[in-house]
């Protein structure tokens, strides 16, 4: 093991927090960190390599999984409210867009993909495979809107 600004390493690859893009890959976080959301609505886009949507969409199904298979009940609730949306226009670049719509917002629960996978993955080996496999496909993060609904035209 060696220390590197601060932070400990080991021989295993220790892996970062879901949207997660910093320079040491291998590094140790202090805690998992968590991704919450406030209000009643998260509207979140994502642009993926055009070659990688395959890939990605793997990634969503593997975290399908993983909240339905946590006993968690906040997981449930999670997995209810959660919906993913394809563009079907690419970017200029060629990247594909997926909007992450989640309604209802469940208060303080962790929305961090990468954790809520390593719930019920937990083969260090298995967690590297779907760390790369997320990485690989996700280009950048494009904007997160979070808040109360103002009108529901449904009522």
């Amino acid at each position: 093991m060696r220390r590197l600004s601060g932070v400990l390493l080991a021989g295993a690859i220790l892996l970062l927090p879901a949207f997660s893009h910093g320079a040491f890959a291998q590094q140790a976080p202090a805690a998992p960190q968590k991704t919450t959301y406030t209000g009643q609505a998260v509207i979140a886009a994502y642009v993926v390599n055009p070659d990688k949507t395959a890939d990605y969409e793997k990634v969503m199904a593997q975290l399908k999984d993983a909240l339905s298979k946590s006993t968690r009940p906040e997981a449930k609730q999670q997995l209810a409210g959660w919906r993913v949306m394809k563009n079907a226009t690419p970017q200029p670049d060629g990247g594909i867009v997926y909007v992450h719509l989640i309604s209802p917002v469940v208060p303080d629960a962790d929305y961090s993909i990468t954790n809520l996978v390593y719930e019920v993955v937990t083969d260090p080996m298995e967690r590297t495979e779907f760390y790369n496999l997320y990485r690989g496909a996700l280009k950048q993060a494009l904007f997160v809107i979070q808040g109360p609904l103002t009108s529901d035209f449904s009522k």
